[in-house]
Protein backbone atom coordinates (compact mmCIF):
# COMPACT_ATOMS: atom_id res chain seq x y z
CA UNK A 1 0.00 0.00 0.00
CA UNK A 2 2.91 2.28 0.93
CA UNK A 3 5.34 1.97 -1.58
CA UNK A 4 4.51 5.09 -3.40
CA UNK A 5 4.91 7.05 -0.11
CA UNK A 6 8.60 7.98 -0.28
CA UNK A 7 9.37 10.90 2.10
CA UNK A 8 10.87 14.22 0.94
CA UNK A 9 14.39 15.38 3.29
CA UNK A 10 14.44 19.01 2.97
CA UNK A 11 17.62 20.87 3.72
CA UNK A 12 16.90 23.56 6.17
CA UNK A 13 19.31 26.68 7.32
CA UNK A 14 21.57 24.90 10.02
CA UNK A 15 21.81 21.83 7.63
CA UNK A 16 18.76 20.66 9.66
CA UNK A 17 16.77 17.98 7.60
CA UNK A 18 13.10 17.99 8.17
CA UNK A 19 10.77 15.53 6.85
CA UNK A 20 8.14 17.05 3.99
CA UNK A 21 4.71 15.75 4.06
CA UNK A 22 3.27 16.66 0.21
CA UNK A 23 -0.66 16.81 0.07
CA UNK A 24 -0.43 14.12 -2.81
CA UNK A 25 1.17 11.60 0.30
CA UNK A 26 -1.05 12.57 3.22
CA UNK A 27 -4.34 11.87 0.40
CA UNK A 28 -3.61 8.66 -0.26
CA UNK A 29 -3.04 7.60 2.99
CA UNK A 30 -6.72 8.10 4.26
CA UNK A 31 -9.66 9.02 2.56
CA UNK A 32 -11.75 12.05 3.50
CA UNK A 33 -13.80 11.48 6.74
CA UNK A 34 -16.84 10.04 6.43
CA UNK A 35 -19.87 11.82 6.87
CA UNK A 36 -23.94 11.11 7.05
CA UNK A 37 -24.83 12.20 3.77
CA UNK A 38 -27.71 14.73 5.21
CA UNK A 39 -24.46 15.99 7.66
CA UNK A 40 -22.20 16.48 4.07
CA UNK A 41 -24.96 18.30 2.20
CA UNK A 42 -25.41 20.54 5.67
CA UNK A 43 -21.70 21.41 5.86
CA UNK A 44 -21.21 22.11 2.46
CA UNK A 45 -23.65 24.68 2.10
CA UNK A 46 -22.21 25.82 5.48
CA UNK A 47 -18.95 26.38 3.63
CA UNK A 48 -20.53 27.92 0.40
CA UNK A 49 -22.58 30.38 1.98
CA UNK A 50 -23.48 33.25 -0.26
CA UNK A 51 -21.24 35.33 1.96
CA UNK A 52 -18.48 33.50 1.24
CA UNK A 53 -19.35 33.14 -2.10
CA UNK A 54 -19.20 36.32 -2.50
CA UNK A 55 -15.55 36.91 -1.23
CA UNK A 56 -13.84 34.18 -2.93
CA UNK A 57 -15.90 33.07 -5.27
CA UNK A 58 -17.26 29.29 -5.81
CA UNK A 59 -13.93 27.49 -6.88
CA UNK A 60 -12.20 28.89 -3.16
CA UNK A 61 -14.83 28.23 -1.60
CA UNK A 62 -15.36 24.52 -2.52
CA UNK A 63 -11.93 23.80 -2.23
CA UNK A 64 -11.92 24.67 1.29
CA UNK A 65 -14.30 22.31 2.10
CA UNK A 66 -12.77 19.46 0.13
CA UNK A 67 -9.44 20.40 2.56
CA UNK A 68 -11.55 20.08 5.41
CA UNK A 69 -12.83 16.96 5.03
CA UNK A 70 -9.53 15.80 4.24
CA UNK A 71 -7.65 17.24 6.94
CA UNK A 72 -10.36 16.16 9.72
CA UNK A 73 -9.19 12.66 9.10
CA UNK A 74 -5.74 13.06 10.09
CA UNK A 75 -3.86 14.20 12.79
CA UNK A 76 -2.18 17.99 13.56
CA UNK A 77 1.50 18.78 12.54
CA UNK A 78 2.25 18.97 16.09
CA UNK A 79 1.44 17.51 19.21
CA UNK A 80 0.88 20.13 21.69
CA UNK A 81 1.99 20.35 25.75
CA UNK A 82 0.38 22.82 28.22
CA UNK A 83 3.65 22.84 30.72
CA UNK A 84 3.22 23.06 34.55
CA UNK A 85 4.73 26.46 34.65
CA UNK A 86 2.97 26.99 38.24
CA UNK A 87 5.19 24.28 39.33
CA UNK A 88 8.73 24.82 37.49
CA UNK A 89 10.00 26.91 34.94
CA UNK A 90 9.65 26.47 30.92
CA UNK A 91 12.96 25.81 30.38
CA UNK A 92 13.22 23.18 33.19
CA UNK A 93 10.12 21.32 32.20
CA UNK A 94 11.28 21.55 28.87
CA UNK A 95 14.20 19.68 29.69
CA UNK A 96 12.95 17.08 31.74
CA UNK A 97 10.36 16.33 29.22
CA UNK A 98 13.34 16.10 26.62
CA UNK A 99 15.42 13.51 28.96
CA UNK A 100 12.28 11.45 29.61
CA UNK A 101 11.26 11.06 25.97
CA UNK A 102 15.14 10.10 25.22
CA UNK A 103 15.16 7.61 27.44
CA UNK A 104 12.24 5.71 26.51
CA UNK A 105 13.27 6.08 22.64
CA UNK A 106 9.14 6.61 21.39
CA UNK A 107 8.24 4.30 23.56
CA UNK A 108 9.70 1.72 22.28
CA UNK A 109 11.69 0.51 19.06
CA UNK A 110 11.08 2.41 15.82
CA UNK A 111 12.11 1.95 12.68
CA UNK A 112 14.87 4.79 11.92
CA UNK A 113 16.42 6.93 14.04
CA UNK A 114 14.16 9.70 15.33
CA UNK A 115 14.82 12.60 17.31
CA UNK A 116 12.31 14.56 19.14
CA UNK A 117 12.20 18.20 18.50
CA UNK A 118 10.74 20.22 21.74
CA UNK A 119 9.77 23.77 20.44
CA UNK A 120 8.75 26.57 22.38
CA UNK A 121 5.68 28.77 21.67
CA UNK A 122 6.80 32.00 20.81
CA UNK A 123 3.56 33.72 21.66
CA UNK A 124 1.82 31.36 24.73
CA UNK A 125 4.17 31.34 27.63
CA UNK A 126 2.92 27.61 28.27
CA UNK A 127 3.31 25.57 25.57
CA UNK A 128 5.65 22.96 23.83
CA UNK A 129 5.21 22.02 20.41
CA UNK A 130 6.78 18.77 19.30
CA UNK A 131 6.33 17.51 15.48
CA UNK A 132 4.51 14.51 14.24
CA UNK A 133 6.27 13.47 11.33
CA UNK A 134 4.01 11.17 9.19
CA UNK A 135 2.40 9.84 7.13
CA UNK A 136 5.56 7.20 7.30
CA UNK A 137 6.48 4.19 4.75
CA UNK A 138 5.02 1.25 6.56
CA UNK A 139 4.72 -1.62 5.22
CA UNK A 140 1.47 -3.68 5.82
CA UNK A 141 1.61 -7.29 7.35
CA UNK A 142 -0.53 -10.16 6.46
CA UNK A 143 -1.48 -10.35 10.42
CA UNK A 144 -4.13 -8.10 11.20
CA UNK A 145 -5.73 -6.53 14.51
CA UNK A 146 -8.54 -3.99 14.19
CA UNK A 147 -9.61 -1.55 16.72
CA UNK A 148 -12.12 1.00 17.20
CA UNK A 149 -12.55 4.51 15.57
CA UNK A 150 -11.79 5.89 18.75
CA UNK A 151 -8.68 3.96 19.68
CA UNK A 152 -7.62 4.48 15.89
CA UNK A 153 -7.49 8.18 16.45
CA UNK A 154 -5.78 7.74 19.28
CA UNK A 155 -2.97 5.58 17.86
CA UNK A 156 -2.41 8.55 14.83
CA UNK A 157 -1.56 10.82 18.10
CA UNK A 158 1.12 8.67 19.17
CA UNK A 159 -0.71 6.38 21.93
CA UNK A 160 -0.57 2.45 21.68
CA UNK A 161 -3.14 0.23 21.76
CA UNK A 162 -5.21 -0.42 25.00
CA UNK A 163 -6.45 -4.17 25.61
CA UNK A 164 -10.58 -2.31 26.15
CA UNK A 165 -9.93 -0.95 22.18
CA UNK A 166 -9.36 -4.31 20.39
CA UNK A 167 -12.25 -5.59 17.80
CA UNK A 168 -10.72 -8.07 15.88
CA UNK A 169 -7.19 -10.19 15.89
CA UNK A 170 -5.92 -13.34 13.96
CA UNK A 171 -7.52 -16.61 15.62
CA UNK A 172 -3.98 -17.53 16.76
CA UNK A 173 -2.40 -14.41 17.80
CA UNK A 174 0.57 -14.60 20.99
CA UNK A 175 2.11 -12.19 23.12
CA UNK A 176 5.18 -11.17 21.23
CA UNK A 177 4.01 -11.39 17.36
CA UNK A 178 3.91 -8.70 14.83
CA UNK A 179 0.98 -7.35 13.19
CA UNK A 180 -0.67 -4.40 11.36
CA UNK A 181 -3.22 -2.44 12.75
CA UNK A 182 -6.35 -1.22 11.32
CA UNK A 183 -9.05 1.12 12.60
CA UNK A 184 -12.62 0.26 11.68
CA UNK A 185 -14.05 3.34 9.89
CA UNK A 186 -17.77 2.42 10.36
CA UNK A 187 -17.94 0.28 13.48
CA UNK A 188 -18.88 -2.67 11.72
CA UNK A 189 -16.74 -5.13 12.72
CA UNK A 190 -17.90 -7.57 15.72
CA UNK A 191 -15.72 -7.85 18.67
CA UNK A 192 -13.66 -10.91 18.62
CA UNK A 193 -13.69 -11.40 15.71
CA UNK A 194 -10.66 -13.04 13.77
CA UNK A 195 -10.77 -11.52 10.52
CA UNK A 196 -13.01 -8.14 8.81
CA UNK A 197 -12.95 -7.38 5.52
CA UNK A 198 -15.09 -3.95 6.04
CA UNK A 199 -13.72 -0.44 5.31
CA UNK A 200 -10.70 -0.44 7.73
CA UNK A 201 -7.78 1.62 7.49
CA UNK A 202 -3.84 1.18 8.11
CA UNK A 203 -2.54 2.84 10.81
CA UNK A 204 1.25 1.00 11.15
CA UNK A 205 2.42 -2.09 12.72
CA UNK A 206 3.20 -3.08 16.48
CA UNK A 207 3.90 -5.97 18.83
CA UNK A 208 1.43 -8.00 20.91
CA UNK A 209 1.55 -7.57 24.31
CA UNK A 210 -0.89 -10.20 25.61
CA UNK A 211 -2.57 -13.02 23.67
CA UNK A 212 -6.23 -13.10 22.01
CA UNK A 213 -7.73 -15.72 25.01
CA UNK A 214 -6.62 -12.70 27.38
CA UNK A 215 -7.75 -9.70 25.36
CA UNK A 216 -11.35 -11.41 24.50
CA UNK A 217 -11.59 -12.75 28.27
CA UNK A 218 -15.46 -12.99 29.50
CA UNK A 219 -14.27 -13.18 33.12
CA UNK A 220 -13.19 -9.78 33.80
CA UNK A 221 -12.30 -6.38 31.74
CA UNK A 222 -9.11 -6.61 30.08
CA UNK A 223 -6.46 -3.55 31.14
CA UNK A 224 -2.78 -2.40 30.07
CA UNK A 225 -1.46 -1.80 26.40
CA UNK A 226 -2.65 -5.24 24.14
CA UNK A 227 -0.17 -3.83 21.36
CA UNK A 228 2.94 -1.74 21.57
CA UNK A 229 3.21 -0.04 18.49
CA UNK A 230 7.16 -0.15 17.20
CA UNK A 231 6.23 1.28 13.65
CA UNK A 232 3.10 4.08 13.53
CA UNK A 233 1.78 5.64 10.27
CA UNK A 234 2.68 8.85 12.41
CA UNK A 235 5.31 9.00 14.86
CA UNK A 236 4.46 11.04 18.08
CA UNK A 237 5.63 10.70 21.11
CA UNK A 238 3.92 8.60 23.74
CA UNK A 239 2.99 10.24 26.97
CA UNK A 240 1.55 7.35 28.57
CA UNK A 241 3.00 8.13 32.57
CA UNK A 242 5.40 10.84 31.02
CA UNK A 243 5.91 13.71 33.44
CA UNK A 244 1.97 13.63 35.40
CA UNK A 245 2.58 16.45 37.22
CA UNK A 246 4.71 18.65 34.80
CA UNK A 247 3.34 17.81 31.54
CA UNK A 248 -0.67 18.11 30.23
CA UNK A 249 -1.34 16.90 26.55
CA UNK A 250 -3.57 19.55 25.43
CA UNK A 251 -4.51 21.35 21.92
CA UNK A 252 -3.26 24.03 21.37
CA UNK A 253 -6.27 26.05 20.87
CA UNK A 254 -7.61 24.67 24.12
CA UNK A 255 -4.65 26.06 25.88
CA UNK A 256 -5.43 29.66 24.11
CA UNK A 257 -9.01 29.84 25.85
CA UNK A 258 -7.21 30.15 29.15
CA UNK A 259 -4.92 33.12 28.41
CA UNK A 260 -7.81 34.74 26.49
CA UNK A 261 -10.37 34.78 29.51
CA UNK A 262 -7.41 36.25 31.26
CA UNK A 263 -7.76 35.08 34.69
CA UNK A 264 -6.19 36.74 37.92
CA UNK A 265 -5.16 36.27 40.91
CA UNK A 266 -8.20 36.17 43.77
CA UNK A 267 -11.26 36.25 41.48
CA UNK A 268 -14.33 34.28 41.44
CA UNK A 269 -14.41 32.04 37.92
CA UNK A 270 -16.80 29.72 36.46
CA UNK A 271 -16.32 26.84 34.09
CA UNK A 272 -19.29 26.14 33.32
CA UNK A 273 -18.91 22.52 31.50
CA UNK A 274 -15.91 21.43 32.71
CA UNK A 275 -15.24 18.12 32.21
CA UNK A 276 -12.40 15.75 31.80
CA UNK A 277 -10.80 19.75 33.67
CA UNK A 278 -7.53 20.29 31.37
CA UNK A 279 -9.27 24.17 31.13
CA UNK A 280 -10.49 24.81 34.30
CA UNK A 281 -6.83 23.34 35.64
CA UNK A 282 -5.35 25.61 33.30
CA UNK A 283 -7.28 28.82 34.75
CA UNK A 284 -6.25 27.63 38.36
CA UNK A 285 -2.81 27.43 37.39
CA UNK A 286 -2.78 30.77 35.35
CA UNK A 287 -4.75 32.49 38.63
CA UNK A 288 -1.39 30.75 40.84
CA UNK A 289 -4.01 28.84 42.71
CA UNK A 290 -5.04 32.28 44.41
CA UNK A 291 -8.50 32.82 44.04
CA UNK A 292 -11.64 30.32 43.77
CA UNK A 293 -12.52 28.06 40.52
CA UNK A 294 -16.04 26.95 40.61
CA UNK A 295 -16.32 23.93 38.10
CA UNK A 296 -19.72 22.27 36.83
CA UNK A 297 -20.78 19.43 34.78
CA UNK A 298 -23.74 17.03 34.54
CA UNK A 299 -21.93 13.59 34.83
CA UNK A 300 -20.95 12.62 38.36
CA UNK A 301 -18.10 10.17 37.30
CA UNK A 302 -16.74 12.88 35.16
CA UNK A 303 -16.32 15.19 38.09
CA UNK A 304 -13.59 12.48 39.53
CA UNK A 305 -11.68 13.52 36.48
CA UNK A 306 -11.03 17.34 37.42
CA UNK A 307 -10.50 16.33 40.30
CA UNK A 308 -7.45 14.16 39.71
CA UNK A 309 -6.37 16.78 37.43
CA UNK A 310 -6.44 18.91 40.21
CA UNK A 311 -4.85 16.80 42.51
CA UNK A 312 -2.02 15.65 40.04
CA UNK A 313 -0.93 19.35 39.30
CA UNK A 314 -0.98 20.80 42.82
CA UNK A 315 -4.22 22.92 42.42
CA UNK A 316 -6.13 23.55 45.48
CA UNK A 317 -8.68 26.58 44.76
CA UNK A 318 -10.69 24.08 42.32
CA UNK A 319 -14.30 23.50 43.61
CA UNK A 320 -16.08 20.84 41.33
CA UNK A 321 -19.83 20.12 41.24
CA UNK A 322 -22.24 18.23 39.44
CA UNK A 323 -25.12 20.35 38.19
CA UNK A 324 -27.06 21.16 35.03
CA UNK A 325 -25.46 24.95 34.29
CA UNK A 326 -28.37 26.01 32.21
CA UNK A 327 -30.33 25.91 35.65
CA UNK A 328 -26.90 27.58 37.57
CA UNK A 329 -28.68 30.62 38.45
CA UNK A 330 -30.40 30.91 41.67
CA UNK A 331 -33.81 32.77 41.93
CA UNK A 332 -33.52 33.28 45.94
CA UNK A 333 -31.57 36.31 46.98
CA UNK A 334 -31.28 34.69 50.28
CA UNK A 335 -29.44 32.12 49.45
CA UNK A 336 -26.07 31.60 50.99
CA UNK A 337 -24.73 28.35 49.95
CA UNK A 338 -21.35 27.84 48.23
CA UNK A 339 -22.40 25.63 45.58
CA UNK A 340 -24.70 25.70 42.63
CA UNK A 341 -26.84 26.86 42.05
CA UNK A 342 -25.83 30.98 42.27
CA UNK A 343 -26.41 34.34 42.73
CA UNK A 344 -26.75 36.44 39.18
CA UNK A 345 -23.50 38.24 39.24
CA UNK A 346 -21.31 36.20 41.19
CA UNK A 347 -18.10 35.65 39.03
CA UNK A 348 -15.74 38.20 37.65
CA UNK A 349 -14.98 35.53 34.55
CA UNK A 350 -17.14 33.02 33.09
CA UNK A 351 -15.74 30.29 30.90
CA UNK A 352 -18.26 28.64 28.93
CA UNK A 353 -16.55 25.72 26.74
CA UNK A 354 -19.95 24.63 25.18
CA UNK A 355 -21.11 20.81 24.39
CA UNK A 356 -20.96 20.54 20.63
CA UNK A 357 -20.84 18.69 17.50
CA UNK A 358 -17.21 18.16 18.05
CA UNK A 359 -16.90 18.58 13.91
CA UNK A 360 -13.50 20.11 14.64
CA UNK A 361 -12.03 17.20 16.30
CA UNK A 362 -8.90 15.48 14.58
CA UNK A 363 -8.11 12.82 13.92
CA UNK A 364 -11.28 11.85 13.03
CA UNK A 365 -12.33 9.32 9.93
CA UNK A 366 -15.56 8.73 10.64
CA UNK A 367 -18.29 10.34 11.86
CA UNK A 368 -22.34 9.44 12.12
CA UNK A 369 -23.85 11.43 14.08
CA UNK A 370 -27.56 12.37 12.16
CA UNK A 371 -28.62 15.85 11.23
CA UNK A 372 -30.25 15.95 13.29
CA UNK A 373 -28.50 15.28 16.08
CA UNK A 374 -25.99 17.83 14.53
CA UNK A 375 -27.97 20.46 15.23
CA UNK A 376 -29.08 20.05 18.68
CA UNK A 377 -26.36 21.64 19.72
CA UNK A 378 -27.51 25.31 19.36
CA UNK A 379 -30.61 25.41 21.61
CA UNK A 380 -28.32 24.08 24.65
CA UNK A 381 -25.94 26.51 23.82
CA UNK A 382 -28.30 29.36 23.86
CA UNK A 383 -29.23 28.08 26.82
CA UNK A 384 -25.97 27.85 28.77
CA UNK A 385 -25.10 31.23 27.34
CA UNK A 386 -28.00 33.17 28.71
CA UNK A 387 -27.00 31.84 32.24
CA UNK A 388 -23.42 32.93 31.79
CA UNK A 389 -24.54 36.19 31.03
CA UNK A 390 -26.90 36.21 34.26
CA UNK A 391 -23.55 35.13 36.41
CA UNK A 392 -21.27 37.36 35.27
CA UNK A 393 -20.57 40.60 36.77
CA UNK A 394 -21.11 43.89 35.09
CA UNK A 395 -17.69 44.23 33.89
CA UNK A 396 -16.79 40.76 33.76
CA UNK A 397 -15.55 38.48 30.78
CA UNK A 398 -17.44 35.86 29.15
CA UNK A 399 -15.45 33.22 27.11
CA UNK A 400 -17.23 31.66 24.55
CA UNK A 401 -15.80 28.16 22.80
CA UNK A 402 -16.54 25.08 20.59
CA UNK A 403 -14.36 22.54 18.80
CA UNK A 404 -16.39 22.31 15.71
CA UNK A 405 -16.99 24.05 12.61
CA UNK A 406 -19.99 25.25 11.54
CA UNK A 407 -21.81 28.52 11.90
CA UNK A 408 -24.48 27.95 13.84
CA UNK A 409 -22.04 26.90 17.01
CA UNK A 410 -20.00 29.75 16.15
CA UNK A 411 -20.33 32.93 14.56
CA UNK A 412 -24.69 32.72 14.65
CA UNK A 413 -24.38 32.73 18.02
CA UNK A 414 -21.94 35.26 17.91
CA UNK A 415 -24.36 37.51 16.20
CA UNK A 416 -27.07 36.06 18.17
CA UNK A 417 -25.76 37.03 21.48
CA UNK A 418 -24.63 40.61 20.36
CA UNK A 419 -28.76 40.90 19.79
CA UNK A 420 -29.73 38.99 22.72
CA UNK A 421 -27.40 40.82 25.42
CA UNK A 422 -27.19 44.75 24.52
CA UNK A 423 -24.86 44.81 27.69
CA UNK A 424 -22.30 42.48 26.04
CA UNK A 425 -19.90 43.58 23.58
CA UNK A 426 -17.07 41.53 21.49
CA UNK A 427 -13.56 42.08 22.91
CA UNK A 428 -10.04 42.01 20.93
CA UNK A 429 -7.81 38.33 22.14
CA UNK A 430 -4.88 37.96 23.10
CA UNK A 431 -3.20 36.16 22.04
CA UNK A 432 -4.21 36.20 18.60
CA UNK A 433 -2.90 33.38 16.72
CA UNK A 434 -5.94 31.88 14.65
CA UNK A 435 -7.70 32.82 11.87
CA UNK A 436 -10.67 35.50 12.03
CA UNK A 437 -14.31 34.50 11.92
CA UNK A 438 -15.77 33.19 9.22
CA UNK A 439 -18.10 34.86 6.68
CA UNK A 440 -22.25 33.52 6.82
CA UNK A 441 -23.23 34.82 9.96
CA UNK A 442 -23.77 38.73 8.92
CA UNK A 443 -20.89 40.17 11.42
CA UNK A 444 -19.58 42.78 10.19
CA UNK A 445 -15.35 42.56 8.78
CA UNK A 446 -14.62 44.10 12.62
CA UNK A 447 -16.28 41.71 14.71
CA UNK A 448 -15.19 39.43 12.51
CA UNK A 449 -11.45 39.97 13.00
CA UNK A 450 -11.93 40.18 16.83
CA UNK A 451 -12.55 36.22 16.82
CA UNK A 452 -10.38 33.28 16.33
CA UNK A 453 -11.34 30.22 14.24
CA UNK A 454 -8.68 27.43 13.76
CA UNK A 455 -9.37 26.14 10.30
CA UNK A 456 -6.98 23.85 9.32
CA UNK A 457 -8.16 23.63 6.39
CA UNK A 458 -6.69 26.72 5.19
CA UNK A 459 -3.15 25.86 6.36
CA UNK A 460 -3.23 22.09 5.99
CA UNK A 461 -1.40 21.30 2.41
CA UNK A 462 1.20 24.39 2.89
CA UNK A 463 4.29 23.00 2.45
CA UNK A 464 6.88 24.66 5.04
CA UNK A 465 9.38 26.52 2.12
CA UNK A 466 7.07 30.03 1.44
CA UNK A 467 6.18 29.68 -1.85
CA UNK A 468 6.38 32.91 -2.80
CA UNK A 469 10.08 34.09 -1.37
CA UNK A 470 11.83 30.13 -1.28
CA UNK A 471 12.37 31.31 2.04
CA UNK A 472 11.12 28.69 5.07
CA UNK A 473 8.61 29.91 7.46
CA UNK A 474 8.38 29.65 11.09
CA UNK A 475 7.82 26.88 12.51
CA UNK A 476 4.76 27.82 14.96
CA UNK A 477 3.09 29.42 11.77
CA UNK A 478 2.31 25.68 10.73
CA UNK A 479 1.46 24.75 14.08
CA UNK A 480 -1.15 27.62 14.75
CA UNK A 481 -2.67 26.56 11.40
CA UNK A 482 -2.29 22.91 11.27
CA UNK A 483 -4.05 22.44 14.99
CA UNK A 484 -8.22 20.59 15.74
CA UNK A 485 -10.77 22.98 14.58
CA UNK A 486 -12.04 25.47 17.45
CA UNK A 487 -13.58 28.63 18.00
CA UNK A 488 -13.37 31.48 20.50
CA UNK A 489 -15.12 34.74 21.87
CA UNK A 490 -14.74 37.08 24.19
CA UNK A 491 -17.00 39.47 25.67
CA UNK A 492 -17.16 42.12 28.04
CA UNK A 493 -20.52 43.06 29.94
CA UNK A 494 -21.19 46.64 30.80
Amino acid sequence: MNGCLVPCLVKRPGNQLELMISEEMKKSVFPQIYLQPEVHDHLKNVFLNNELLSAVGQVDAERRFQKLLECLSHPPSYTCVRASTHLASLEEIRQKLGEELKQQQMCGPTTGDVSTKILLHPRIPDVLLLPVIGPRPVTQLRSEVVVGALCGNAVLRGAHVFAPGIIATPKFMKRGDVVSVFSDMEGKCTRGAKAFQGKKVFLGNGVSEMDRSRIFCTDEPVKGVGIRMVEPLYQSPCFDGVLPSLAFLQNLPSVLVGHVLGPRPGERILDMCAAPGGKTCHIAALMGDKGEVLALDRIQNKLERIRHNAQILRLHCIKAYCFNSTRAVSSDPAQETEGPPFLPESFDRVLLDAPCSGLGQRPNMANTWSLKEIRSYQPLQRKLFQAAVQLLKRGGVLVYSTCTVTLAENEEQVAWALKAFPCLSLQPQEPHIGSEGMLGAGLSPDQLRLLQRFSPELSWDQTEPDGSSGSPSPLTDRANGDTIGFFIAKFLKS
